[in-house]
């Protein structure tokens, strides 16, 4: 405890004044000054007055830094939001998720698994996968899915394509219609109900 009491003498208020609508204000040998409201929020300004922390009474927190950020923890959600002076807004959530709002719209969400979310401001979404994995969806629904063996599906309102890396395509057309197209150049047409209709070697 001879630590603690030594530090306590050291933060004794040199000045302390009481103002009548019940704040009182503190200014601390070290040359910080507290603020403490009737309502139980406390307001702490450091002695160079480049940073400020305001303790609320439902235990949320402000903080203003010196490079000008501002960290907002919110005590029920146990979510804190960090705002930089040039527009970004970072969300960390207690399961780990974080969330990043750029100026230009831009919004990327790192899930806990690692799985990465963009949404661009153009209505472009982008989700990268830990297996490598990557699936774009444009703004009009267009999906394209990039596997990490180098396999891609195509998905439209058209059809669906799947190519691979040997540099076989197969098309599921809306109506049900399938074409393969082989690397070997080998041509499959098939029907919807899956009859081959065409098969061009």
């Amino acid at each position: 405890t001879l630590p603690q009491e030594r530090r306590k003498h050291e933060e004794a208020a040199q000045e302390k004044i009481e103002y009548h609508d019940g704040k009182i204000e503190e200014v601390l040998s070290d040359g910080r000054r507290i603020l403490t409201f009737h309502d139980g929020t406390k307001k702490e300004i450091s002695a160079d007055k480049r940073m400020t922390t305001i303790s609320f009474s439902n235990g949320d927190v402000k903080k203003i830094m010196p490079d000008q950020r501002v960290i907002y923890y919110y005590a029920d959600a146990q979510t804190t939001h960090t705002a930089y002076p040039d527009g970004l807004e970072v969300l960390q959530f207690p399961n780990n998720q974080i969330e990043k709002h750029y100026p230009d719209g831009t919004q990327e969400i790192v899930f806990p698994d690692h799985t990465v979310k963009c949404l661009y401001s153009d209505g472009l979404k982008e989700t990268f996968f830990p297996d490598g994995t990557v699936v774009k969806v444009e703004k009009n629904g267009d999906k394209i899915v990039v596997f990490s063996d180098g396999q891609r599906e195509i998905h439209t309102a058209q059809f669906r394509r799947r190519e691979y890396p040997d540099g076989t395509v197969k098309t599921v057309f809306c109506n049900g219609r399938q074409e393969t197209k082989y690397s070997t150049g080998q041509v499959q047409i098939k029907d919807e109900e899956g009859n081959l209709i065409l098969d061009k070697k």
